[in-house]
């Protein structure tokens, strides 16, 4: 079974297991609705989400366990990788596995 979007309150997989680049225009101090201090500003027109850089990457904004109960600290205000990324895609399959969850939730 293929997870589905209300699996990824108790997953989180992907939001530790990926960078999260995003356009600057995202960030709030630009008219966006990232919050500035969840970013990091890779250059004039590019950030990353703060945590997903790291060896082990987990976003800043997310709160509790992987793979148990998980939420995410700026839902509304996620930028455009976040808001596009599909439970159950290859990448979401592949995130869950990183983590030693099987495909079903």
């Amino acid at each position: 079974m293929r997870p589905r979007q209300e699996d990824c309150l108790s997953c989180g997989a992907c939001c530790a297991s990926f960078r999260v680049d995003f356009a600057a225009i995202e960030l709030q101090s630009e008219g966006g609705p990232v919050p500035d201090g969840l970013a990091a500003r890779l250059t004039t027109s590019l950030c990353r989400l703060r945590g997903t850089d790291h060896l082990r990457p987990r976003c800043a904004a997310l709160g509790g366990q992987v793979g148990q109960r998980v939420r995410c600290g700026i839902y509304e205000w996620r930028p455009s990788p976040c808001r596009e990324f599909d439970a159950g895609s290859d990448a979401c399959l592949h995130a869950r596995r990183q983590h030693g969850m099987e495909h079903a939730a």
